[in-house]
Order: structure tokens, then C-alpha cells, then sequence
């Protein structure tokens, strides 16, 4: 039995070895085609990232471009570089990330300050179109009966109570600029480490169930989470823009953006605001589970975007 069990895996690992040996078969280990007319569309590895991709390559098609998808690539460190060598044409991205991944000394926040800085930091390769107006960015969130008791509307007027909140996120969210060193000094909101409590869902169901449920006060939850809605959470202002801008940006290898690409993108960025990011991601991460590329379609024909802009 073992020893069959090694034959058996010396064998795989000859197999392998040739296979390694006649080619990468990772489509985003090779150049693409810059020159080409066609478009690839990628998005990263999250819900939101791919719903808004098949938007993409959706309102792509309908304006005459031949367009494939490679969705779900992974992170800025997998998709950056494919973009560059034309392994994917245009991507999502979000304002803020992109300017912190490209330039790590960036301390712009403001959606100006955050747009004007990432034009200057794209280089030669890569190129935007217009960014939408809705993004989903980090935010300080509270349940209704919290900011009913404290009249609360901005994370300023948490400050005063910082002594009993409990607030919940991620464990670098202690330690990062936005993070808690952030709000204390934009916001005088200075939270002790015993009433920090470090959640590693990303803001996800788990932070939702702990601040529901009274485990936390406050939490650190994207601003385009479904969970917002159904749980009726208060989103808390932000008005000295602790949190940098994220706005939804496309983001092209600079050889395959054209006028066309950007006036189709355009019309979708001009659609996309918070709310409607909200509602798409409630379509594909709500109770009715719609697929990614179907609830992309639905919303595209409900924009009046299936037909050719201009």
C-alpha cells in the first residue's frame, strides 16, 4: 500500500516537472496582447470586486468591445503586475488603496486630494477612467438605540463616551494611521486597549453579530456592507476624512484605455454611487444570493445602460 502510494506520487511529481517544463499555464504569468483590440476585464477576490467587473465587461459589450473576464485573480500584488503586462485590460479599483499600494508615503485623504495624487503616482502604464461617486470606504459604525442614547451623527460625538465604548475591527486597526491613532487625534475618540477587541473578518458578519449582539459599542465595517441596512446600523460621519476617500475608480493598462473604453466606464461611474453599490451588493451577498455576472446584467438594463453610449 505505501509503496504504491509512492509510486503513485513520484509519478505526479514527474508529471508536473513536464508540465512545468513545456510552459507557465498561469494566464496572468505571461505578457498579454497591449496591442489587441480586445478587452480582458479583472476583478480581485471579493463579492463587490467581481459584481462591479461583470458590470464592467456587461456595458463593454453592449458598446461593441470583444471582452473575456478573469475574475477573482487575488489581491493589488497578483492583479497590479498582470495589468501591467496586459495579462487583464481594466480592473476596479478603489481611489484610496490604489494611491496607498502605488505611493507609500501618500497622506492624502480627501476625494480631491486622493484623486489629484493618484494621477500623479499611475506612471506610464497605467491610466483611469472617471472615478465614481460612491465608494466603499472604513467607517466607525454604531447600532440605532447607540446613536439615539448618545445623539450621535459624527465620530466626534462618540469622543466624549470613550471611555465606555468597546470597539471592535481588526487588530491593525490599532495600530494603522486610520486606525485608532487616527481617530484619536482627528476626533479626540481615544479608545483604552482593554476596550479594543480585535476582529479578523474584515468587518464582516462576525464585527456585525459582535456589535448587534452588544459585545461591542462601535465597530470598523466598509461602508457599502449589506449588514448596514438589514441591521439598521448608523454610519458616523467622517467629515475631517480620517478615513481616506475609495472611491470606485476603473483602472486600465494605460495601451488599452481608448475615448471609447472611457466615455462606456464613464457612464457607469456616473450611475455608481454608495447606495447603488449597496444595492448590488445586496443582490449577490443578501438573502437572495443573485450571481455576480446575473446581477450585473439586471442592474446595467435597469441604469439604461444596455444600449451604446452616445
Amino acid at each position: 500500500m505505501r509503496a504504491s502510494r509512492l509510486l503513485a506520487a513520484a509519478t505526479l511529481l514527474a508529471v508536473g516537472m513536464i508540465l512545468s517544463a513545456c510552459g507557465n499555464s498561469d494566464p496572468l504569468a505571461t505578457d498579454g496582447d497591449c496591442a489587441g483590440e480586445g478587452l480582458i476585464v479583472g476583478s480581485a477576490d471579493f463579492p463587490e470586486s467581481e459584481t462591479v467587473a461583470n458590470v464592467y465587461a456587461e456595458v463593454l459589450r453592449v458598446n461593441g468591445f470583444q471582452v473575456d473576464d478573469r475574475l477573482n485573480i487575488g489581491s493589488r500584488e497578483a492583479y497590479i503586475p498582470a495589468l501591467r503586462k496586459c495579462a487583464i485590460s481594466v480592473i476596479p479599483e478603489y481611489t484610496g488603496n490604489l494611491l496607498q499600494y502605488l505611493d507609500k508615503d501618500a497622506t492624502a485623504t480627501s476625494s480631491a486630494d486622493v484623486e489629484a495624487a493618484l494621477a500623479g503616482a499611475l506612471g506610464p502604464q497605467l491610466a483611469t477612467a472617471a472615478p465614481a461617486p460612491g465608494q466603499d470606504s472604513d467607517a466607525v459604525v454604531v447600532t440605532r438605540a447607540t446613536a439615539e442614547r448618545w445623539n450621535l451623527r459624527t465620530i466626534a460625538d462618540l469622543a466624549p463616551h470613550s471611555a465606555e465604548v468597546k470597539f471592535g475591527a481588526p487588530a491593525e486597526f490599532q495600530e494603522r494611521q486610520g486606525g485608532l491613532p487616527g481617530l484619536k487625534e482627528n476626533y479626540g475618540l481615544d479608545i483604552a486597549a482593554a476596550n479594543f477587541v480585535p476582529i479578523a473578518d474584515g468587518g464582516g458578519p462576525v464585527t456585525v453579530r459582535a456589535l448587534v449582539e452588544g459585545q461591542v459599542t462601535a465597530a470598523n465595517i466598509f461602508t457599502t456592507s449589506p449588514a448596514i441596512a438589514e441591521n439598521d446600523l448608523v454610519v458616523l460621519a467622517d467629515p475631517k476624512h480620517n478615513f481616506p476617500a475609495q472611491h470606485v475608480v476603473p483602472l486600465f493598462n494605460a495601451a488599452k484605455k481608448s475615448d471609447k473604453a472611457i466615455a462606456a466606464l464613464n457612464a457607469v461611474s456616473a450611475k455608481l454611487t454608495t447606495e447603488q453599490l449597496i444595492e448590488l451588493n445586496m443582490a449577490v451577498s443578501g438573502s437572495s444570493k443573485t450571481e455576480p455576472a446575473a446581477a450585473a446584467k439586471a442592474w446595467v438594463a435597469a441604469q439604461g445602460l444596455n444600449t451604446p453610449v452616445g
